[in-house]
């Protein structure tokens, strides 16, 4: 399941562009809608992903004050991270190709 990580990203990017602005708790529940795998996707994970795409300004944060409870930092996705998005879907476009070859010759009886 490890590898599979790598495709956290870009359901996170999907699911930011869909809600606009979300916060970790909310976005955790999201991926478990649009992951790629039935595992379950591990906080550290979530929040590590969050980081790496604010370091690379794919998304931006701020902390939510205005509800009441604690302050929480909430996600948008950036014009940069819009790009990557579209980048990821040519990218996925190519493996899912790939994946439906391999399933076809993989289920076909050999003559």
């Amino acid at each position: 399941m490890g590898h599979l990580y790598r495709f956290v990203e870009p359901v996170l990017l999907l699911v930011l562009r869909e809600k606009g602005r979300s916060y970790g708790y909310d976005l955790l529940g999201s991926l478990a809608e649009h992951a790629f795998t039935d595992g379950e996707i591990e906080k550290a994970v979530l929040y590590r992903t969050l980081r790496r795409l604010e370091q690379n300004r794919y998304i931006s944060s701020d902390w939510d004050t205005d509800e009441p409870g604690p302050a929480r930092r909430v996600y948008t996705l950036t014009k940069a991270g819009e790009q990557h998005l579209k980048e990821w879907a040519q990218v996925l476009a190519k493996v899912a190709s790939a994946m439906n070859r391999f399933v076809r010759r993989a289920s076909s009886e050999k003559s």
